[in-house]
C-alpha cells in the first residue's frame, strides 16, 4: 500500500479512504440511536457512541481542522468508522484513537486511515509528536499502529503507548 493524502472539500483522502469531518446530522443520529443510509450495516460501533458523546461536549471539535473524522470507504462511500486527535496538543504532541466497524477489520483501514492522519497533523506548526495509548491485550491494534508508523516508547502491566515523528510515519 502507497502512503499519501491529500486535504480535498471531501476531507483528507488517502488511498481507499476518505476521512470526513462529521455532520451536525451524523453526530445527532449516532446520539440518537437513528440509521443513517450511508452507514456500513454495522455502523456506530461503542465507540463512535462514545466519539460521538466527546464531540457533543466539545462542539468545537466539528469546526477544527485537525480533530475527529468519520472513516469512508471511497468505493462505497459507507461510514465504516471513526478517527481523531484530541486537540489542542501537549508539549507538541497529541493524542490519536480510531476505530473500524467489524465488518471491515483486516482490510488495512485502521492502518491507513491512522497513517494518513498522522501525516496530516504532524504538518501543523505545533505538533512534532502523535501517539496512541493501547490495552497491551489487543494485539491487533498494537499491530495497526507499528504498520502506520509509530513505535513502542513505554508501557506498563496493561497498556503500552506508541509514539511516531513525521519521519517516522513517513518511513513506515
Amino acid at each position: 500500500m502507497s502512503f499519501s493524502f491529500s486535504l480535498t472539500d471531501e476531507g483528507l483522502t488517502a488511498e481507499r479512504l476518505v476521512l470526513a469531518p462529521w455532520s451536525t446530522d451524523e453526530l445527532s443520529a449516532v446520539l440518537d440511536g437513528r440509521r443513517l443510509a450511508h452507514w456500513a450495516e454495522d455502523y456506530p460501533a461503542e465507540g463512535d457512541r462514545v466519539i460521538a458523546g466527546f464531540i457533543s461536549e466539545r462542539p468545537e471539535c466539528l469546526r477544527q481542522t485537525h480533530g475527529q473524522r468519520l472513516i469512508v470507504e471511497r468505493k462505497t462511500g459507507l461510514v465504516v468508522g471513526a478517527i481523531g486527535l484530541f486537540w489542542p496538543p501537549a508539549d507538541r504532541a497529541i493524542e490519536i484513537g480510531y476505530g473500524i466497524v467489524p465488518s471491515r477489520r483486516g482490510r488495512g483501514y485502521a492502518t491507513e486511515a491512522t497513517r494518513a492522519l498522522a501525516g496530516f497533523v504532524l504538518t501543523a506548526p505545533d505538533v512534532d509528536t502523535v501517539y496512541a495509548n493501547v490495552e497491551l491485550s489487543n494485539p491487533a491494534s498494537r499491530r495497526v499502529l507499528e504498520k502506520a508508523g509509530l513505535r513502542r516508547v513505554s508501557s506498563d502491566a496493561e497498556t503500552a503507548r506508541y509514539a511516531a515523528t513525521a519521519a517516522d510515519v513517513l518511513r513506515a
